[in-house]
């Protein structure tokens, strides 16, 4: 199977006076400017706010800003809620941090809907935000200066072309229709989301080429957004049933895939994040369907790394996995932030993802990437 790898260019924020960049750091008047403080360097201080302390993931893109905030001599506090799920938790750490008048705040929000208000309550009182790993699409004219995060609807679809290369002649040659499962572990945040409907709308795309009818069912919000002109269930040649669970822990995210395992015309799934991931290894634990086989095993495709999921696609657990660059998402958070508080413009930043697998994971650029 030929694999395919995208390595998304850095954008690199540009100085102060550039022409075309986003929001800037620094406004006409002293009054309005984060930067015209008489702070020095050394006297910045930036909270950060990830989505949850509950995977290695986030450990590895604090590893990241503790880097970047040393080598910058800057102060940076970081916190996060105890799961992706406590939406809630996650807004008032947001609201006391803006109280609080940092020189700047950077968030991987949970849910991109519920901070709206904080947000506006930033711009209110001209407190920088910067949005990491996921954005706010809707969120209020200039509130937030800059996104950084992988292309995450393209890495969705960088895992639907690698899995469907590999099931593209078991599909051709099934006697009646296949299944394909994905397990999304919510559907609020804007990464997770735009994984999900990128992995549906690449998949479909190709199978519709080769003449595949296809039928979405399951969790209402990928039904609704996805780009698939579908058909009836009972008429597709390929269903796909999406599964989110009613929180966001490695157990839920196993019970829903473990429906899905159990299903006879289930060919293959995917996971789109760390913790969908392991839940479908956890399934499969007892049930021991998953192979590297394409025509003969249940194959699965997950996202992220730490060590279970690593141990998994060397062993042939899993198919493969997409990763991301966790680490370098958290130095340029806090390198972005730092730029916004010494006057500069900056603008979005795409960091890099690849698709890996047991024959090219300890390749020297992907390697640095699968954190443990």
């Amino acid at each position: 199977m030929k694999k395919k790898q995208i390595a998304l260019t850095l954008a690199v924020c540009m100085i102060a006076g550039l022409a075309g960049g986003c929001q800037k750091g620094t406004a006409d008047t002293k009054e309005e400017s984060p930067s015209a403080k008489s702070t020095t360097k050394q006297e910045y201080q930036f909270k950060i706010i990830v989505q949850s302390y509950q995977s290695t993931y986030w450990q590895a893109a604090i590893q990241g800003i503790n880097k970047a905030s040393e080598e910058l001599g800057i102060k940076v506090v970081c916190t996060g809620p105890n799961s992706e799920s406590d939406i809630a938790d996650q807004v008032n750490m947001l609201n006391n941090a803006i109280n609080s008048k940092p020189d700047g705040i950077a968030i991987a929000p949970c849910d991109q809907n519920s901070v709206h208000e904080s947000l506006q309550t930033a711009l209110d009182r001209k407190v920088p935000v910067v949005c990491f790993d996921s954005g706010v699409e809707s969120a209020p004219n200039g509130a937030v200066y800059c996104t950084i995060a992988s292309d995450n609807y393209a890495s969705g679809e960088l895992a639907a072309e690698n899995l469907y290369a590999g099931l593209k002649d078991r599909i051709a040659a099934a006697p009646g229709p296949v299944r394909i499962g994905e397990v999304n572990q919510e559907s609020t945040s804007e990464s997770i989301s735009s994984r999900g409907l990128g992995f549906i709308d690449k998949f479909s795309e190709l199978a519709i080429a080769d003449g595949k009818k296809i039928a979405v069912i399951g969790n209402d919000y990928f039904v609704k957004n996805c780009n698939v002109d579908g058909v009836p269930e009972s008429e597709a040649d390929i269903i796909f049933e999406v599964a989110v669970p009613s929180q966001t822990t490695v157990e839920l995210c196993a019970t829903e895939s473990s429906n899905l395992l159990n299903k006879s015309d289930l060919i293959a799934i995917f996971g789109s994040n760390q913790v969908a991931a392991e839940g479908i290894l956890t399934a499969n634990s007892n049930l021991s369907v998953l192979g590297n086989d394409p025509d003969h095993t249940v194959v699965a495709v997950g996202f992220d790394a730490g060590t279970t999921i690593k141990a998994a696609v060397r062993d042939g657990l899993l198919y493969g996995a997409i990763t991301q660059s966790p680490v370098e998402m958290g130095e340029k958070t806090v390198e972005t932030l730092y730029q916004i508080a010494e006057g500069e413009e900056v603008k979005d930043i795409t960091t890099d993802c690849y698709w890996y697998d047991a024959d090219n994971m300890d390749d020297a650029e992907i390697a640095p990437n699968l954190y443990d």
